[in-house]
């Protein structure tokens, strides 16, 4: 049985603001200390629920935030960026699931600390004309593999935007959203120990899960840039087609291609900041 993990920082338990995700000040080596332990927490359980290996990817900013000496050394850890798949590299067809820990809403909705990758660039992402976050995207992608999205750990709305795509995942929400950087959020002890009990319980029920699979034949990925200065710097891309002042979109062959300009995108913004 092998388990997959993105593990991101904004829906962690005891993370609020954006401080606490931004290295170089002590809430963020307090923050990176819990998203560590949460992911720690889904490790266990899917030990426990029968998993043979565990793959980590660090998936969020720099993607070098997971402390490696207090990972559980049962599991491997993908560190570091730029990575080919981003936020599901070394995602392939041999995993047996995918949990997602410490995630979050998507751009432009409500909840705690909500955003699509790269908050300084995209305002809303969409497929085929359905707007998805980090957990649809690339569990969309993980569903062209074969791959079942069983786990989503992360604050209530993030449930609540991916309990419609995802209605057999065990969800572990470990806070409820009263702002952007706000939450009223269980103690991060019994925040591990849900983890925990949901990722066991997601292994045992494998055979209950099936791969998200909404798109079939080509993709129309469309992303709403913040600005339309950001949208200036994107319509340079040959392929791109520029339908307003900040919407760029991309016809795919398939979604994997769509989480390939997006990557690119998301680099380009860095150019005009």
């Amino acid at each position: 049985m092998r388990v997959y993990i993105s593990a991101d920082i904004e829906g962690v338990a005891g993370v609020v603001t954006a401080q606490q995700g931004q290295p170089g000040n002590p809430e963020y080596e307090r923050a990176r200390r819990l998203m560590t332990e949460e992911v720690n927490a889904a490790i266990e359980g899917a030990l426990a629920g029968g998993a043979d290996y565990i793959l980590v990817n660090d998936s969020h900013g720099p993607m070098v935030n997971i402390i490696p000496e207090m990972l559980n050394p049962a599991a491997e850890l993908i560190l570091g960026r730029p990575k080919k798949f981003n936020m599901a590299a070394g995602l392939d067809q041999s995993f047996d699931m995918l949990f997602f820990t410490g995630h979050h809403a998507s751009a432009a909705q409500y909840g705690v600390l909500a955003h699509t990758t790269n908050g300084f660039a995209f305002r809303t992402i969409k497929l085929n004309g359905q707007i998805v976050g980090e957990p649809g995207f690339y569990g969309a992608y993980a569903g062209e593999l074969g791959v079942p999205v069983a786990l989503i750990s992360g604050d209530d709305q993030t449930e609540l935007e991916n309990r419609l795509f995802f209605p057999n995942a065990e969800f572990a929400s470990v806070k409820a959203a009263l702002g952007n950087r706000a939450a009223r959020q269980m103690s991060v002890h019994n925040a591990r120990a849900l983890i925990r009990d949901l990722a066991q319980k997601a292994v045992e029920r494998k055979n209950e899960l099936k791969a998200w699979k909404p798109f079939t034949g080509r993709i129309h990925a469309e992303f709403i840039m913040n600005s339309p200065l950001l949208a200036d710097q994107m319509a340079i891309i040959p392929c791109a087609k520029r339908t307003d002042a900040t919407t760029i979109s991309f016809d795919c062959a398939n979604v994997a291609e769509a989480v390939g300009w997006m990557g690119v995108l998301s680099g380009l913004s860095a150019s005009v900041r």
